[in-house]
């Protein structure tokens, strides 16, 4: 692979890089830093650090565009807007903007191949614009369906959106030399949009945090978790698909049937002050800021529980990649999901969770309680998530699959 990407100009299109640190963003910037160190001249097209907290860093407020080199990659940094509520409305003009300065200012390089990360709707847009420029190969890699996602989501005015994201979404799509998707359940929508399954791979992402190695007691002595609460962990972003109000009303229900159970929120997103106000004066609910890089990884390891949640009406469009890392922690997983959802498959799959109905407090508590009386089985899940990591989600696998996406491109011209 070395050889053969030795010389070559690749422009990955991703609205979301490093310093994100949640999200697609770990995964862009492991792309583009794997192609730069295989030989490949690489620049990425990119947004302001925005996500998950939706706000900008003070260190890119105010810049309209910017260039930097991280890591052997030239990151081309342009202005959008960035919305601190979620509404249809809002999320269609973040993604008009981020699409019309792509638009205005490309990077002014030429790419020999030219790979998108989806979201955003417009990253592909303008991932797909370049290459037919350029005249080049381009590779879309979908981590999230977007017109799915506006159906699915229960965000306020998607109803009205959802079949124009799709349209534009499966064009996309369709004009892509090869289609990566993070999930089989993904394959079958998008060869409904029209994309021939010979073009379509499956590419799951990869964990791309470290397995936790340091001493668990210590972790919870220090965030306040004492040795007789069952700790129930949630990570990452706080928005609409998530359907976090589910925890909430599961510690409620935990403070009236007397405790010995803590559900701990950690993250952030445009849906933590609505969920901090909805869980006001809950006991068994408590608030974590995101963990840095060194410290992830031992909080989630310190939690007896990890649980990942999603609204009813989220199927298929969507796999958390936080799953990832709660099979890196080694902890047993609950999944509060629809069955038969990407989510659902793949917590199954590994063997390192169970799944429960979503929007069902009362099934996610009584699955906690079940494990927690059960030390042996939680040991076992724990095992298999860990082993399942080892098998199917290595670092080196995963990107092994995505540079096989453009290899084969730039094979096909």
């Amino acid at each position: 692979m070395q050889d053969f990407l030795s010389g070559r100009r690749v422009l990955v299109v991703s609205t979301n890089y490093a310093p994100e640190h949640a999200g697609i963003g770990p995964y862009s910037t492991q792309i583009a830093e794997h192609l730069a160190a295989s030989g490949a001249d690489t620049h990425v097209l990119a947004g302001m650090p925005h996500y998950p907290a939706w706000r900008v860093p003070e260190a890119y407020r105010g810049r309209w565009r910017l260039t930097e080199v991280r890591e052997g990659v030239v990151v081309h940094r342009r202005r959008h807007t960035v919305p601190a509520r979620q509404t249809a409305l809002r999320r269609g003009l973040f993604e008009a903007s981020v699409l019309a300065h792509g638009l205005l200012a490309p990077p002014r390089v030429r790419p020999d191949v030219v790979l998108s990360q989806v979201p955003s709707l417009a990253g592909g847009v303008l991932g797909a614009r370049i290459a037919r420029r350029a005249g080049v190969p381009h590779v879309v890699v979908v981590q999230d369906l977007m017109g799915a996602a506006a159906g699915q989501s229960g965000m306020r005015g998607a109803g009205r959106v959802a079949s124009q994201a799709g349209n534009v979404e499966g064009r996309v799509l369709r004009s892509a030399s090869v289609v990566g998707v993070v999930h089989e359940s993904f394959t079958d929508r998008v060869a409904a949009m029209g994309v021939p399954r010979e073009r379509v791979r499956v590419v799951p992402n990869w964990t791309h945090v470290r397995a936790p190695d340091g001493d668990r007691a210590r972790t919870r002595a220090r965030l306040g978790w004492s040795e007789d609460t069952v700790v129930v962990l949630h990570s990452g972003n706080m928005g609409l698909k998530q359907g976090l109000e589910v925890l909430v009303e599961t510690a409620r229900l935990v403070d009236r049937d007397g405790g010995g159970v803590r559900v701990v929120l950690m993250g952030d997103g445009h849906l933590r002050e609505h969920l901090l106000r909805l869980g006001a004066g809950v006991g068994a609910l408590s608030f974590l800021p995101p963990a840095d890089a060194e410290e992830f990884p031992e909080v989630l390891a310190a939690a007896d529980v990890l649980a990942v949640t999603q609204r009813a009406s989220v199927v298929d469009m969507s796999l958390p990649s936080k799953l990832t890392s709660y099979f890196t922690a080694g902890q047993p997983v609950v999944a509060s999901v629809a069955a038969g959802s990407g989510t659902a498959r793949e917590v199954e799959r590994s063997g390192a969770g169970v799944v429960v109905p979503p929007e069902d407090p009362k099934a996610l508590l009584a699955a906690v309680r079940s494990l927690a009386a059960d030390a042996e089985r939680c040991a076992e899940l724990g095992a298999r998530g860990r082993e399942y990591v080892e098998r199917r989600l290595s670092r080196r696998a995963g990107l092994e699959r995505i540079t096989a996406l453009v290899e084969e491109a730039l094979a096909a011209g």
